[in-house]
């Protein structure tokens, strides 16, 4: 069964593809990658920041906020959007992926995993009923099928039980979702992890059960670089070309800018905020360590050409000493600066792709990464 399509395929250069989503909160220009505010923040940073640096759509977590503060609190208090203030896009994961790696007392069953809350202990049933309704309540633009993810490496066996539940899991995602608003939207997740041919029968389920969209799952957890592309490789050409493809919890720029050239539309990764607190700043020389000594005396902003304020006008001398010190200021200043990168790079990535020019921006972009920043003698 088919359902309404909010996207619009712009442009392809090759693989690469550009376009736009319509939510009910607004447009999300792909390849879009979203900032993740798991329990409904931003750690370290502003949403008005957030919006300044260029996102067009933020990720929440079901897991986190079905705990606390609850979702029936947040539907009566007017939905995810409004209780945060974002007021833009919002996706929601469905939380299983939190249950398998934050809890160690869990029970995944054909109806429901339990667990304990990690914040009380409180026992938790989470099932894919329930991890709709909850995403309903919070009120987000999209919403996630509830799936089982399996660390790689594993044996075929585990994988195959867990992609055969998690297609099973889709079609009762879908009944829950079917009385959802005109607009709202309800991705599935493809998984086989690292098993080509699982990875095809997966995409192709989900297919024909239809989705507004359509996640690659499974994926970051363990394995090289090369088997995530080669996964890719595989998968993206098996789904819709006229839907979204979104891979899930991706990654490093570099990541991001290699599973662009192979067909996603989306990401989402805590990478920037979570770096930017340990010192980490992501530019276009790569990634620079503020917490090395060579920085001490360095008078040199980290980007001068950067179009984001705190990248221009602090000194890396500043910087340093920010983080050096355990200042927060220094947490704050590198998560916005990292935010901002990001929506940077994928500004250029859709004008790249719409020019036609994506291998040339690609192979530029890269060179500046391999290339790094020689601090001055």
């Amino acid at each position: 069964m088919n359902l309404p399509n909010h996207f619009e395929l712009l442009a392809t250069d090759g693989a690469a593809r550009t376009g736009r989503l319509t939510t009910p909160h607004g447009l999300v220009r792909t390849p879009a990658f979203m900032p993740v505010g798991t329990a409904g923040a931003m750690k370290g940073m502003h949403w008005r920041e957030v919006r300044d640096a260029g996102a067009d759509i933020v990720l929440g977590n079901t897991y986190h906020l079905m705990l606390r503060p609850g979702a029936e609190r947040i539907a009566r208090l007017g939905g995810l959007q409004r209780f945060t203030g974002w007021g833009g896009p919002m996706l929601t994961d469905s939380g299983g992926f939190q249950v398998m790696s934050l809890s160690e007392l869990r029970k995944v069953t054909e109806k429901a995993v339990t667990f304990r809350s990690h914040i009380d202990g409180a026992k938790v049933e989470l099932s894919p009923e329930r991890s709709i309704e909850v995403q309903r309540l919070l009120g987000s633009d999209i919403a996630m099928q509830m799936d089982e993810c399996v660390r790689l490496p594993a044996e075929r066996a585990d994988i195959e039980r867990a992609m055969q539940l998690s297609l099973r899991w889709a079609e009762r995602s879908k009944r829950a979702f079917e009385s959802a608003s005109d607009g709202y939207m309800l991705f599935g997740i493809v998984q086989g992890g690292d098993i080509p041919d699982l990875r095809h029968a997966s995409a192709r389920s989900l297919t024909d059960i239809g989705f507004h969209g359509y996640a690659i799952g499974g994926l970051a957890v363990g394995e090289p670089q090369a088997v995530m592309l080669s996964m890719i490789e595989e998968t993206a050409p098996a789904l819709p070309v006229d839907r979204p493809r979104y891979l899930m919890g991706v990654g490093t720029p570099e990541d991001i800018l290699e599973a662009v050239a192979r067909g996603v539309d989306m990401f989402d990764c805590v990478m920037p905020t979570r770096n930017g607190r340990h010192g980490m700043a992501f530019t276009r020389f790569g990634q620079i360590n503020l917490r090395n000594a060579r920085h001490i005396d360095d008078p040199r902003p980290l980007d001068e050409e950067s179009l984001w304020p705190a990248a221009r006008d602090y000194s890396r001398a500043y910087l340093h000493h920010l983080v050096r010190a355990g200042e927060t200021l220094g947490a704050m200043l590198l998560s916005e600066i990292n935010v901002a990168y990001y929506q940077e790079l994928m500004q250029g990535i859709r004008a790249a792709v719409a020019s036609g020019t994506f291998e040339d921006f690609r192979t530029k972009t890269r060179a500046g990464w391999a290339r790094g920043d020689i601090a001055p003698m």
